[in-house]
């Protein structure tokens, strides 16, 4: 955060009985450096998605599987496969480089402490507010660590002269260590223990071998969770605000790609306003009143939109969120900011609009 204090000097020459006024215009480089630069934002969507990946590696004697193991369809060849499982959408503020103003320091202002963020967005006047903390996301899961199957090959299959006569050594290890399992369940075993513990822990061990061992024929399923994350400035030209965007897309091989990769298959987005802000009325009267206020604190009011993102076959997420540039930016008295009121704003940093006011 970036906190700039000015602090007013109290021994002037003299006070008049008119009090000099915060003053706030937009910010053109160069030009207004006797002040505080600062943004409003606009809403962007940081997309979450969770989704598996699972690699699948065949193991080293998949050629062998059916002939020693009865084991059909076992993979030959490494492959990837994305499955989306879930989806969010958590709406920010970013700076919006069409809403850039600077408050201009007078010495009899009473606006001297402005709170920004580290990328310039206004959050607070004559309020020590700190910057809302970056939302949690979801955590990645790693892949388990794949099974060397060769860390339980015993010494004679290890020393067998071709791949083939390995696989049929394995095989029969796997057999014996079946067999073996099976007469400790039934309690057959010279070696039976008699302490619970002591025979899970046996048979633990022997599922550790056979799990091994039959990688080497199945081969293995390896899945991690992963995290992926983007931003995306919704497009909201529309006339009616309804629309449909393409947002990403999907690829059961790859993932996440780019969207004119048609590899992947495409998640569409809709916005559409809920409601609609009243009109602003052609009043002479008002637009005097408004006039006199131009020097003051400009801020956002934003409007509520309903967010849709969908496949071509089923929807992902329906959610409302405000939405500032379906809003508009409105000015808040300057006579807030004189020297009889010490006035403390708080602006919310997502949306820019009027938190609290005292």
């Amino acid at each position: 955060m970036k906190r700039l204090s000015f602090i007013v000097c109290s021994f002037l020459f003299a006070i008049s009985s008119s009090f000099a006024q915060t003053e706030i215009e937009p910010f053109r480089p160069g030009v207004t450096l006797d002040g505080v630069n600062y943004f409003l934002p606009k809403t962007t969507f940081r997309i979450v998605l969770v989704a598996e990946k699972t690699v699948t590696v065949p193991g080293e004697f998949a050629p062998y599987a059916d002939r020693y193991l009865r084991l059909n369809a076992v993979p030959t060849a490494e492959s990837t496969t994305w499955t989306l499982k879930s989806l969010s959408l958590i709406p920010i503020g970013v700076p919006d480089s069409t809403k850039a103003f600077n408050i201009k320091v007078k010495s009899k202002t009473s606006a001297p402490l402005v709170s920004l963020t580290d990328d310039g967005l206004l959050i607070g006047i004559n309020a020590d507010v700190k910057p809302e903390p970056a939302p949690v996301l979801p955590a990645a899961v790693p892949a388990p660590k794949a099974v060397n199957g060769r860390n339980y090959m015993t010494h004679d299959i290890l020393a067998a002269g071709s791949t083939a006569k390995m696989a049929q050594l394995t095989a029969e290890e796997i057999y014996d260590i079946r067999d073996s399992r099976n007469a400790l369940v039934r309690g057959e075993a010279d070696n039976t223990p008699k302490d619970g513990a002591q025979l899970k822990l046996m048979l633990d061990n022997l599922d550790q071998q056979l799990h091994a061992l039959e990688s080497l024929f199945k081969g293995q399923e390896l899945t991690s969770t992963e995290v992926i994350t983007f931003d995306y400035l919704p497009k909201t030209d529309s006339p009616d605000g309804d629309n449909r965007q393409m947002l990403c897309r999907f690829s059961q091989r790859l993932g996440l790609v780019d969207a004119d990769d048609l590899s992947g298959e495409p998640l569409w987005l809709t916005i559409k306003a809920s409601g609609s802000i009243p009109q602003a009325v052609d009043d002479p009267a008002a637009a005097k009143k408004k006039a006199k206020m131009e020097q003051g604190v400009y801020v956002n009011v934003p409007q509520r939109a309903q967010v849709t993102i969908f496949t071509a076959t089923q929807k992902l997420l329906t959610t409302e969120v405000p939405v500032c540039q379906l809003g508009t930016t409105e000015v808040l008295s300057d006579a807030l900011f004189n020297k009889k009121l010490e006035t403390r704003v708080t602006l919310h940093q997502q949306t820019g609009s009027v938190k609290d006011i005292e």
